[in-house]
């Protein structure tokens, strides 16, 4: 086996890459013209679920064949099953937004997801009075709660925004509380299911490491956990091809609109599904580094950035631009928790597994 030497600091900025390629991996469905949504949802799907799991697992581990014979079949099973529910929790989160809006259903789903899947598969295991006793665990613990905080607060400032920009307008069409909460509690408990397809996937890629993975280890659990989202996005875009009537497009573009091309379209879509797929690949790699005393905090600290980097992007774009002073301040106030919750796991995980150990 390659040893791996903990590095927490290039683990979170590993973990940063993914989670700014994740947070602008939807740029490009703004350019996608002429296609229904389950047309393009499908493509970009098999680039992010299908495709790039299993080219990624084929590049990165040796003898992968021989690892697959070897890894316990009913891990393989457990993490694709997982996987499934998973996907069924984007379908919520889709949903969720289109009754209560993107930034209340951003802050309950990934707050929620934050929290338990960063802390179920420890409580699961029988961990956390472990991890308790170590060097470090009130940092990450305490890291992990206010990013759940700060997550909170992104999304009240988002909700605010939404009301200073839409003020005159009146409320949006179809805007329901009730069913957007319960949907965005839906995905936010599904949503943490994927990290436990990753937690359920270890004796996996365990074998993997025995077959020299060494830091790409993690990629083969991306072929069960993300396959069995695939299957969610499959069924679901089956159905909406059917009842829309629209899988002629994948061949010609709707001919009632102009603008687009059929080519432009798939390279889009392969662009977002590429994009998505990067952040689970610099998950590993950022995981790998964190040691093996807070790689739970892995979840916490993805969701964590994912949040603060496309809020920051938002920002640069001028996003925020026309919204009043209230606003701003809370958007402003928490990125900085934000910002302090990545520092407070950054410096747990030092203290956990300082480099050289």
């Amino acid at each position: 086996m390659i040893p791996i030497t903990p590095n927490p600091l290039l683990g979170v900025g590993l973990h940063a890459v993914g989670a700014g390629l994740s947070a602008n991996c939807y740029t490009p469905q703004k350019y996608v013209k002429r296609w229904s949504w389950e047309t393009y949802w499908l493509v970009q799907a098999s680039w992010c679920w299908l495709l790039w799991p299993i080219i990624g697992a084929v590049l990165t581990i040796p003898q992968l064949w021989q690892v697959l014979c070897e890894a316990p079949k009913d891990r393989m099973l457990l993490s694709f099953v997982m996987g499934v529910a998973y996907g069924v929790g984007g379908m919520a989160f889709n949903f969720s937004i289109r009754y209560i809006g993107f930034s209340l259903t951003y802050s309950v789903a990934v707050g929620l997801s934050s929290i338990l899947g960063t802390l179920v598969p420890p409580l699961v295991h029988g961990q956390i009075h472990d991890i308790l006793s170590r060097t470090g665990s009130g940092w990450v613990l305490t890291g992990v709660m206010a990013g759940a905080i700060g997550i909170a607060i992104c999304g009240a400032a988002g909700h605010s925004k939404e009301r200073d920009l839409d003020a005159g307008q009146g409320a949006h069409a179809g805007f329901s509380l009730g069913k957007g909460l319960l949907l965005s509690l839906l995905a936010g408990v599904l949503s943490a299911v994927y990290g436990f397809a990753l937690d359920a996937a270890i004796p996996i890629v365990d074998v993997a490491e025995q077959h020299g993975a060494g830091i790409w280890k993690g990629n083969v659990a991306y072929i069960f956990a993300n396959t069995g989202a695939f299957v969610t996005s499959l069924c679901y875009c089956l159905y909406l091809l059917r009842k829309n009537k629209s899988s002629g497009e994948f061949k010609q573009l709707r001919v009632a609109e102009t603008g687009g091309s059929l080519p432009m379209n798939y390279f889009l879509a392969f662009l977002t599904g590429s994009l998505w797929y990067g952040q689970f690949f610099f998950y590993n790699l950022g995981h790998v580094r964190l040691g093996k005393d807070y790689a739970f905090s892995s979840w916490a600290i993805h969701m964590i950035l994912l949040v603060l980097i496309s809020n920051g992007v938002a920002i640069l774009f001028q996003e925020w631009k026309g919204c009043g002073g209230r606003t701003k301040s809370t958007i402003g106030f928490g990125l900085f928790v934000l910002c302090a919750a990545i520092l407070l796991l950054t410096y747990g995980n030092y203290l956990g597994a300082p480099p050289g150990k």
